[in-house]
């Protein structure tokens, strides 16, 4: 079973330096409390840990795998 992240937004991107905005919307995180489901890959941990004061993330075991 692979392993996956789920991502809400848990803070506004209002103020927030344009990298940190891009990088939220790279993972589709556009809302305020909005949640994805993506893939634990290396990159996408990255992305989490450079916007970590703004999302909160937790690992869920992907049943279809």
């Amino acid at each position: 079973m692979a392993e996956k992240l789920k991502i809400t937004l848990v803070k506004s991107m209002i103020g927030r330096p344009e990298k940190h905005r891009k990088v939220l919307r790279g993972m589709g995180l556009t809302k305020l409390n909005k949640t994805v489901v993506l893939e634990n890959t290396p990159a996408i941990r990255g992305m989490v840990g450079a916007v970590s004061h703004l999302v909160k993330s937790e690992e869920i075991l992907d049943e279809t795998a």
